[in-house]
């Protein structure tokens, strides 16, 4: 077995690129473990940001994550609304923040 399918994408990660009425992701197995990987490694590497910006700056929780998915899409951006947002969740969830407001807000759109 190689590398690349040893990797557990979550079902949520994964249902990002099955495009509406399909089953299939449109993204080949190898594709998607690196864009997993990418979106991973980017919440992870924003869980001390984050803290810090909420108790530096006294903001609340949703401002931070609505920063940092806004942070996530400026150009030159390296993953698309879709992720970015799944990023910010994972985020929420890495640092037992609240992400009510993330689930009820539309996600971003994909771009044509």
């Amino acid at each position: 077995m190689t590398e690349e399918f040893q990797i557990d994408i979550p079902a949520s990660f994964m249902a990002l690129f099955v495009p509406p009425g399909k089953i299939k992701p449109s993204l080949g197995q190898r594709d998607m473990a690196a864009r997993y990987e990418l979106c991973e490694d980017l919440a992870n590497l924003l869980t001390e940001k984050a803290a810090n910006m909420q108790f530096t700056l006294g903001i609340t929780e949703e401002l931070v994550l609505a920063q940092c998915e806004t942070g996530l899409l400026a150009e030159p951006a390296v993953v698309s609304p879709r992720e970015a947002r799944w990023v910010v969740c994972r985020l929420a969830e890495l640092l037992q923040w609240p992400m009510d407001q993330l689930l009820q807000a539309p996600a971003p759109s994909q771009p044509n």
